[in-house]
């Protein structure tokens, strides 16, 4: 899939539940003092959250006002201006033409975190970029394992050693193989013990370690993946990642497979993280950088206005 197509089809869960309803609800009529209320309470259900979606609805208001708007068709092109206008395009990723880019992922244990990985190498991949990927999740056999056969599948290289060995280690040979095969990528798995904060900030630490002393500036990136069907479970393991690792930007996995799409909103307005990239599907391409019209209009696109 591509462009709009994948955009439309990737966001099918979300538009057809509570956001369908946000559509009704505003296809036609006058505006109402009810009809705020209705708004605020779907919003919240789609798990946009509290506080983003009273800042949001303020300023739809306010602008409703201004324009002397009357129709609730009205209040729907205010809604999707101002969701887009509290999300951030993609910026690129840290990338000044060096000869080396390390990106280290972080996540917990199920988010997705091994796919999201596999997604971006290939992203890049298709990009003209040569990548490799670091094992460095030495905890769970399971995860080496997952990249390792993510590895053969899209034909990147994996580096990694037993389970149970040191993460520096593993970041350390991945930066020399990178090195030896030309390779202009290297992006980093990590563990995802988030119960275990204290032992996670110091593994994490010591790979940043190893990568700076490696590589200038490195790591260049430090990407939280999220997974969407957790609501606002996964805001608040995004809070606990950012007061731990320095977070540089988000991924939003499985935004496919979940009806309350609303998070992306959550995470960006009370996070102040970019999202830098979403997974749209199962296969491989269905991975796109974040683009906050395409994500909108997604979820109205059965909607006009």
């Amino acid at each position: 899939m591509a462009g709009e197509t994948l955009w439309t089809q990737g966001l099918a869960k979300t538009r057809q539940s509570i956001f369908a309803r946000v559509g009704a609800l505003l296809r036609g009529g006058d505006i109402t003092a009810d009809l705020w209320e209705e708004l605020e309470a779907l919003l919240i259900q789609a798990d946009v959250g509290l506080p983003a979606t009273s800042d949001i609805l303020a300023r739809v208001q306010a602008q409703a006002r201004a324009q002397g708007a009357r129709t609730r068709q009205d209040v729907l092109r205010l809604l999707k201006a101002e969701m887009a206008r509290c999300l951030v395009p993609a910026t690129p990723l840290n990338d000044d033409g060096r000869l080396l880019t390390v990106i280290l992922i972080v996540g917990v244990n199920g988010s997705g975190k091994t796919t999201s990985i596999a997604k971006l190498g290939r992203y890049y991949q298709l990009r003209g970029r040569k990548v490799i990927l670091a094992a460095a999740d030495t905890f769970r056999a399971a995860a080496i394992d997952q990249l390792k056969i993510w590895g053969q599948r899209l034909g990147v290289e994996v580096i990694a050693q037993q389970p149970g060995s040191d993460p520096g280690a593993v970041v350390f040979d991945a930066i020399q193989a990178c090195r030896s095969r030309g390779a202009d990528m290297l992006i980093v798995d990590t563990a995802g013990r988030l119960h275990t904060k204290h032992n996670l900030m110091d593994e994490l630490r010591k790979i940043r370690g190893v990568a700076a002393k490696q590589v200038h500036q490195a790591p260049h990136e430090t990407l939280l993946v999220l997974d969407a069907t957790t609501g606002q479970n996964a805001l608040a393991q995004a809070r606990h990642f950012k007061e731990a690792v320095d977070v540089t930007g988000v991924i939003v996995a499985k935004l496919d497979g979940t009806a309350k799409g609303g998070v992306v909103l959550s995470i960006a307005t009370e996070l102040g993280l970019p999202v830098r990239f979403v997974g749209l599907g199962e296969k491989p391409d269905d991975f796109a950088t974040f683009d906050p019209e395409r994500f909108v209009n997604g979820l109205f696109a059965d909607t006009a206005g």
